[in-house]
């Protein structure tokens, strides 16, 4: 084909397949050049890559989430050239932006309880769903800025799927910001038996979702497994064979507190 008929074909050559994608793309990078020079994109260009969450490390043995330090040392030097420059109403609106992100990074240790079955909170803060039906049990949670935002399993067991969808960033308190906003969905075949699934939700202020795990992972129960950055919620359904332990209103901790416990032949739910 010569670089007329390119031209006046849209830019691809007449033998290729017709998807949209190539003739958008096509058009401007095949105009006036060779077919042999013409380059295409394909379904496995990164522009149609599946998006991720971001991959990061649990603490080490400072008690500060490593994804804290940027700002904490950027907070440091901030504060301590301003006092040097003498404007000290702008140091003293660092230093309180300084302690407000020491104290949103801290990662305390947690002792997990123990016992088969128990479905411990992947997350700190307010419960603000908590549901038991015949299909099993729903229990939200919403964390706001002064909680504790690093996340941990609920159960021992194998991270069989995770799904990252970019989405916009609502307040995290709406029972619909699960739908909207971004968001980081575990499945997990847990040692117990029964298949359970939990989802790190951003929120208004939140615009990061860190992974500490990836598929395939064996993962102890209360071992930090990602975190939120700056107000979230995170969404727990386990099957049916669980007893709710919590309600609506109750404070929870992450690696500390039951919401569900699986009832004796709880394990037929367990995927074959």
């Amino acid at each position: 084909m010569s670089p007329q008929d390119v031209e006046r074909s849209g830019g691809f050559r007449a033998e290729a397949p017709e998807r949209p994608e190539w003739r958008i793309a096509g058009h401007a990078a095949c105009i006036g050049k060779p077919p042999d020079a013409c380059s295409l994109p394909t379904m496995n260009d990164s522009a149609h890559t599946q998006a991720q969450a971001l991959s990061g490390k649990p603490r080490g043995g400072l008690p500060i989430s490593p994804q804290g330090w940027p700002f904490l040392i950027g907070g440091v030097v901030l504060t301590i050239a301003a006092w040097l420059l003498c404007w000290h109403v702008a140091a003293a609106v660092l230093l309180i932006l300084f302690l407000f992100m020491l104290n949103f990074f801290r990662d305390p240790e947690r002792t997990a309880p123990q016992g088969e079955g128990l479905f411990i909170s992947p997350a700190d803060g307010k419960v603000v769903r908590a549901e038991q039906t015949n299909e099993g049990v729903r229990v939200d949670i919403f964390m706001n800025v002064f909680d504790v935002h690093v996340n941990r399993a609920p159960m021992a067991g194998r991270i069989t799927h995770m799904a990252y969808t970019q989405g916009s960033f609502i307040n995290a308190a709406h029972e619909n910001a699960g739908d909207h906003n971004e968001r980081n969905r575990f499945e997990m075949q847990t040692d117990a038996g029964p298949s359970v699934t939990f989802t790190q939700i951003a929120g208004l202020v939140a615009r990061r979702i860190i992974a500490y795990v990836a598929v395939g992972d064996h993962v102890t129960s209360g071992q930090r497994i990602g975190m939120i950055r700056f107000g979230s919620r995170v969404n727990c359904e386990l099957p049916a064979g669980f007893t709710l332990k919590v309600q609506a209103g109750d404070k929870v901790r992450a690696g500390c507190t039951v919401l569900g416990a699986l009832e004796k032949g709880g394990k037929s739910n367990a995927k074959e």
